[in-house]
């Protein structure tokens, strides 16, 4: 470690991200309780919206299921017309899953009710309170990133 970080330290800001992480993972279940979309669908559905259409081998490396249960994850989901699968335009034999319209809107709806808790709860930080953790949080997601990708 470069610049001395206790052990202590570490140790508290492992526990808090994984309260954190725990609470909005708590949170969203209840969000999606009232959606026809389980979370590993909900998932599954945001990167292709991030990445584009996938095809099932991309997918499931995205959302680290194996082939087989990322296989079954789409056919449920194309069962509840929330993606189809697509012939590749350049390579016939390519198939990618696309999101349908009902998939977007589930997952904008829930991202949307996601922002407005976390709202409710900034709400009590000031504005630079909240400006200085979202530097934080862009930096720390950096630097992870720069590690896993090592």
């Amino acid at each position: 470690m470069d610049n001395d970080i206790s052990t202590e330290a570490i140790v508290d800001v492992e526990k808090r991200l994984r309260y954190i992480a725990g609470i909005i993972k708590q949170n969203g279940r209840k969000i999606l309780n009232n959606y026809p979309i389980t979370s590993p669908q909900f998932v599954a559905i945001q990167w292709l919206m991030d990445e584009g259409d996938l095809t099932i081998g991309e997918l499931s490396k995205r959302i680290s299921l194996a082939f087989s249960t990322t296989t079954d994850l789409v056919d449920r989901m194309e069962k509840n017309s929330l993606v189809e699968r697509v012939r590749d335009s350049n390579d016939r034999r390519v198939v990618r899953i696309h999101v349908l319209d009902k998939g977007k809107t589930i997952v904008h709806e829930v991202i949307a009710k996601r922002q407005e808790y976390l709202g409710e709860v900034l709400d009590k930080f000031s504005d630079g309170q909240t400006q200085t953790l979202s530097e934080l949080l862009a930096f720390l997601y950096d630097e992870m990133k720069s590690v896993n990708e090592k």
